[in-house]
């Protein structure tokens, strides 16, 4: 439990009502890996308008639940909205990525979602 995320500003937040907690995780569940996907998709197409704000959509809810990966996240939204053309940020999106795959998978085992 609580190996690719952490709880401690979920609970914080949530003054440690565990329904909601479960709450938030069942939201991360729902918007966090669809945003990823919208982001990779934005990324690989050079859309950067929508991965800046696929990025910036994500980022609240990867800090709340420590996912360790706000400073990549930053980087690839920072790419879009600079339009950074010629610049690579596909290493710190696969880190997101994976990092979003592991809590969700994770988020579900332990919630039972």
């Amino acid at each position: 439990m609580e190996q690719h995320y952490k709880l401690d500003r979920v609970k914080e937040l949530a003054d440690n009502d565990m329904d909601f907690v479960k709450s938030l995780a069942e939201a991360f569940l729902e918007e966090v890996p669809e945003d990823a996907e919208r982001l990779k998709k934005a990324v690989a197409e050079e859309d950067y308008y929508n991965a800046y704000q696929a990025a910036h959509k994500m980022k609240p809810t990867i800090d709340l639940f420590d996912l360790g990966v706000l400073q990549d996240l930053i980087i690839v939204q920072d790419w879009g909205k600079f339009e950074k053309r010629g610049e690579d940020c596909s290493q710190e999106l696969a880190l997101v990525l994976n990092a979003v795959e592991n809590a969700t998978a994770e988020l579900k085992q332990d919630f039972n979602l």
